[in-house]
């Protein structure tokens, strides 16, 4: 799709209904990853337990060149009913450090108004850290943005 370090074009979508097409490929990719969110997300989805729908919440898809390559959703947080946690969030491997992940991120904290916080998994840190979120281990998250 691009060199890496390239922006992409990104097309952003809610998704209300049916997960997108395209979403059990993605899937795939994640699991061979050993990343698991997106099972997760789609055994909740399917059951109907979190459908992003809640005041305050959102789950987007992400597609450049018309293929999706990065999905994300901003939920209540459990732990503390005055934030929300951005979760699920997931870019395909290929096209990371494209700008995909930053556009995904920046939409959903678009929506919050109030703070957010976000599980980091291994790695990705500092792409958090960019996004203006500090470090903060407690109630099942690794950082917070307030």
């Amino acid at each position: 799709m691009t060199n890496k370090g390239d922006t992409v074009d990104v097309r952003l979508e809610r998704v209300i209904g049916d997960l997108p097409a395209g979403f059990e490929a993605m899937r795939a990719e994640a699991r061979t990853e050993g990343y698991r969110m997106l099972d997760t997300l789609a055994a909740e989805w399917a059951t109907a337990t979190a459908r992003f729908d809640r005041d305050g919440e959102a789950l987007l898809t992400a597609y450049a060149d018309g293929v999706l390559v990065g999905i994300g959703g901003l939920t209540q947080e459990p732990a503390d009913p005055g934030a929300l946690r951005l979760r699920r969030f997931y870019v395909r491997k290929s096209i990371r450090g494209d700008g995909v992940g930053r556009a995904l991120a920046t939409a959903l904290l678009a929506k919050a108004s109030r703070p957010v916080t976000v599980n980091a998994a291994a790695g990705s840190e500092e792409f958090w850290e960019a996004l203006g979120f500090a470090p903060d281990r407690r109630d099942g998250h690794t950082h917070i943005l307030a």
